[in-house]
């Protein structure tokens, strides 16, 4: 059994570059050591998104860009022994199994034998009402709100179940992003669920490698300050992991990006809340005593990963809808336009008042102040700096029903009339508002169940 085994990337959230897998496999293959894939494809509303997607078709609310993303590269994965993980069955892993299935057969590989984890949906399961909620998201009011999703967070080991069954790809819904590297780590080199200190190690390569291109400048890039070559031909990366505690963070040859000390710290501490107690499903993962050399060109080696005994209760995010979000677009340009956005921006916001259409409404001067403002506008109604030659004109308005949200959006079209001089480019649109709390479950609580079929099998 070889000392050293490689993780890597081909995605870090759903939507991201459908051909970044294939550097990275090419490289896995070439390097010809023991490896794996993970695709990390879910953010905290991903999974809300696709159950509203579910519910017009049953046989959706999987990862859309799945095929893309596994079509060019499962016949080489499957070749080189190399095992494919993913939570990209989102809302529904089934219907994702049968995708890849599909997808297996018409290349050639009805014997390619797909793995599905289910069980982190407790939406019919829990009671959420009786269960603490996590961090900040006490106190709040829900009853206004409907149930869309309930996702807990899963662990690495029925993923390694079904590597341990033999899958050679494994389907899965709302998993620990770090969980995705450590279940075929866990599986090649044997490591126990309590043992501590390897899962600290499989931890922190997960959590490196994550979000994808941001471990090898993506997010990092800053132009004029924070150059990387290529940026648009950038690597997804791959960790090098020993058996004997090492870890390396690289990406394949010839790609973009770049991997130093500033970008892996950067993604270190990204999203880690306390670099003492980083709860994962698995293991809690503290940083504080982790040193990074600079190990080559492209190569940062990290040491010093402690774990420490996981947590009793698993992270449950809940998402729920109960009222819509309308949009509105339009621009001005040319001279005074900064009076003109102004004055549009005011007709706009007295327009919804006048309508009752919605609970809560700001508008926003793309080009001015959008990013900072807050509801009541106070930085773009007093931005007295350069004038723009252009302004885009944003309305969001909060309404109870969708029609409403319709209207509210539609004021920004009926300013191609009624607006003021030099006003176009109107758009609009209208989605359902999605909010998030996390909740708190005994594990025991989430029972995971394992399926593991051949594709000509999967109907």
């Amino acid at each position: 059994m070889s000392d050293v085994f490689l993780v890597g990337n081909g995605a870090g959230f759903s939507g991201d570059r459908v051909d970044a897998p294939i550097p990275v496999v090419r490289s896995l293959v070439a390097r010809g050591l023991p490896a794996a894939m993970f695709f990390e494809c879910l953010a905290e509303r991903t999974i809300a998104l696709a159950q509203i997607e579910k519910r017009r078709d049953p046989e959706a609310g999987y990862e859309p860009m799945l095929e893309r993303l596994l079509e060019p590269i499962l016949a080489d994965c499957a070749g080189a022994g190399i095992p494919i993980l993913g939570n990209f069955g989102a809302a529904n892993p089934m219907a994702a199994a049968r995708c890849v299935a599909r997808l297996a057969r018409r290349l050639g590989l009805p014997a390619l034998r797909i793995g599905v984890v289910t069980g982190d949906d407790v939406s019919d399961a829990v009671d959420l009402a009786a269960l603490p909620a996590h961090e900040a998201d006490a106190g709040f009011d829900l009853s206004a709100w409907t149930l869309v999703s309930a996702n807990a967070y899963i662990g690495a080991a029925p993923l390694a179940e079904a590597l341990a069954r033999g899958a050679q790809v494994v389907v899965a819904g709302r998993t620990s992003d770090p969980s995705l590297a450590i279940a075929p780590l866990m599986h090649h080199f044997g490591w126990a669920e309590d043992d501590w200190q390897a899962l600290a190690q499989g931890a922190a390569c997960g959590h490196l490698l994550e979000c994808g291109s941001q471990v090898t400048g993506g997010v990092f890039w800053d132009p004029g300050c924070k150059d990387i070559p290529d940026p648009a031909n950038i690597g997804f990366p791959i960790a090098e992991v020993g058996r004997d505690g090492s870890l390396v963070i690289t990406k394949p040859e010839g790609t973009g990006g770049i991997v130093d000390l500033r970008v892996v710290k950067e993604q270190l501490l990204y999203e880690l809340h306390d670099p003492a107690a980083y709860l994962t499903p698995d293991v809690v993962l503290d940083i504080t005593g982790v040193t990074l050399d600079q190990a080559g060109p492209d190569r940062v080696a990290l040491r010093g990963a402690r774990g420490h005994a996981r947590p009793d209760r698993l992270k449950v995010t809940a998402c729920y809808e109960g009222s819509w979000l309308g949009e509105g677009e339009v621009s001005v340009a040319g001279p005074n336009a900064l009076a003109r956005a102004r004055a549009t921006a005011d007709v706009l916001l007295a327009r919804v008042r006048q309508r009752g259409l919605g609970r809560r409404a700001r508008a926003d001067l793309v080009g001015v102040s959008s990013v900072h403002d807050s509801d009541d506008g106070a930085l773009w109604r007093g931005y007295d700096g350069p004038e723009p030659p252009e302004i885009r004109i944003r309305l969001a308005v909060e309404s109870a029903t969708r029609d409403d949200a319709d209207q509210a959006a539609r004021e920004a079209l009926a300013m191609l009339c009624c607006g003021t001089a030099g006003t176009a480019g109107a758009r609009w649109r209208v989605t359902p508002r999605i909010l998030t709390r996390s909740f708190l479950v005994p594990r025991e609580m989430v029972p995971t169940e394992v399926t593991v079929r051949e594709a000509r099998a999967w109907n």
